[in-house]
């Protein structure tokens, strides 16, 4: 779904009025009031009323502190009480996402459906195409599709010379590549943590913003407030959202009280470098074929779901972890905050214990706005240490395979492929790599030797929590690389 979207906006405001409310010492204070401040008495009720629309914007609210909404309908405790919770906690809380019950639309099972534009033709490709039988000609002369016989197989949809045929889908089922989410009995969306892999699809796609992620904006602010040293690193894809240089951004990270910043693209370039010798000793040993390991989304995906594969997923660390080493190894006793555009990542950084907290591109985009901090109008600050070009291209779909392939001794023996995006059609690649890693699908001269995996469609530019278009943030990752540096190699 596009991110210019209600959805999208609602979620920045709350975060911006969060943000402003604390910077402002007054989130206990007024925070009780932020439902009816987002939806005054005039407005038009989205659902039943504006006081149903309020307890939703309320749960929404919960979210962006950090605070599960499922079971907390008859809590009784205020938005006030929640925020002290969360200024009192010394963690995030699992699970990273958590389903607003209320807004949950409890849409039909996705089904064909046909519309008003069917002409009751001669031919009825429709009803000859179908193998079930399921189409008959109703008397108001337009085809019917019984729901009862019905299989989903599409064939009415393609073969209908009117186009008069729809699919209704499902979106946040449609969208999860590994089917961890379904109806309960109630019809309302649950998730299967056992499948999912924190794509964070659903959460994006999802028209009635349900599916939400568990914000960490509070947990960082408390700690820039007290005067501790949290240093901070950005991934690339986070140059890619703002139309500045890479010193502007630091500037901008500066000014809002980080103590040091860095670029997770110095990570990437260790990550290259390690995921370039693997590759080397690996070929020599006469593995089939290796794969990429910096997407925590996909190695996930690996691990739950085309197990068979996991001997080929690369054994180095990710960027993220390369830069927390660093940072850790500069200041012990610093406290760690990643930067990202991704769900994945943040759930990466819990298990990682150099990384402290996650923030996503959107609390960071609204944490600017509440400062008024305009990142293009900052002073282009010193890079102490510029990233290769390479580095910071990881943001793209295609980057890593070729940040490998340039620190080889013999690239011309590298065969790449790319799976950009793990959609059901991403997962149906990956199986098939995990066949040919089983022996069940014989390897061939067209078989590749490296597979890179991104699951997001064109890279971390295209992940869940951007506020940029994806087509103008490559356009913008191109202009950051540029000013990177070469890859040397011994």
């Amino acid at each position: 779904m596009n991110i210019n979207n209600n959805a999208s906006q609602l979620k920045k405001d709350i975060l911006v009025k969060i943000a402003l409310m604390f910077i402002e010492d007054r989130l206990v204070e007024d925070i009780d009031r932020l439902p009816i401040e987002i939806i005054p008495r005039d407005s038009k009720s989205i659902r039943c009323c504006i006081h149903n629309d309020r307890e939703i914007i309320k749960n929404r609210i919960m979210a962006r502190l950090g605070i599960s909404v499922e079971g907390k309908e008859d809590s009784g405790i205020p938005l006030s009480g929640y925020a002290k919770l969360a200024l009192e906690r010394d963690k995030p809380t699992w699970p990273m996402l958590t389903v607003l019950d209320e807004a949950c639309n409890a849409c039909v099972r996705a089904n064909f459906m046909v519309t008003n534009a069917c002409q009751a033709c001669l031919a009825r490709p429709c009803i000859v195409n179908c193998p079930k039988d399921a189409i008959t000609i109703l008397d108001e002369k337009r085809a019917h599709i019984d729901s009862s016989k019905c299989i989903n197989c599409g064939l009415c949809l393609k073969n209908c010379p009117y186009h008069a045929i729809i699919y209704i889908p499902v979106p946040c089922e449609e969208s999860c590549p590994v089917g961890a989410i379904n109806k309960n009995e109630y019809g309302k969306e649950v998730i299967d943590y056992h499948k999912c892999i924190f794509c964070g699809n659903c959460m994006r796609e999802c028209p009635f913003g349900a599916m939400m992620d568990k914000g960490q904006l509070i947990d960082v602010l408390k700690h820039l407030k007290e005067d501790k040293k949290v240093n901070v690193m950005y991934a690339p894809a986070i140059a890619s959202q703002f139309n500045a240089k890479p010193g502007q951004l630091k500037s901008a990270l500066l000014k809002i009280g980080f103590n040091k910043v860095w670029e997770v693209a110095l990570g990437a370039d260790v990550t290259s470098d390690k995921e370039a010798a693997e590759f080397e000793e690996r070929m020599e040993r006469g593995d089939k074929l290796m794969t990429t390991s910096c997407c925590p989304a996909y190695v996930k995906a690996v691990r739950k779901h085309v197990p068979e594969l996991i001997p080929c997923v690369s054994e180095t660390r990710t960027p993220m972890h390369y830069t927390a080493e660093m940072m850790h190894k500069d200041d012990p006793d610093a406290i760690n905050v990643f930067i990202g555009p991704c769900l994945a990542k943040r759930r990466e950084g819990l298990d990682d214990e150099l990384v402290d907290y996650g923030l996503s591109m959107e609390e960071l985009d609204a944490l600017f706005i509440a400062t008024g901090t305009d990142v293009s109008k900052e002073p282009d600050l010193d890079i102490e240490t510029v990233p290769t070009a390479s580095g910071r291209k990881y943001a793209m779909s295609g980057g890593v395979a070729e940040a490998v392939k340039v620190r080889l001794k013999h690239p011309e023996k590298l065969k790449a492929a790319v799976i950009n995006g793990l959609d059901k059609e991403g997962m149906k690649q990956l199986k098939g790599y995990g066949k040919v890693q089983s022996g069940e699908t014989p390897m061939t001269d067209a078989t590749p030797n490296l597979v890179e995996v991104m699951a997001c469609n064109g890279g971390c530019v295209g992940g869940p929590c951007v506020v940029k278009n994806p087509k103008a943030a490559a356009v913008q990752l191109q202009r950051y690389a540029s000013t990177g540096t070469e890859v040397k190699k011994d």
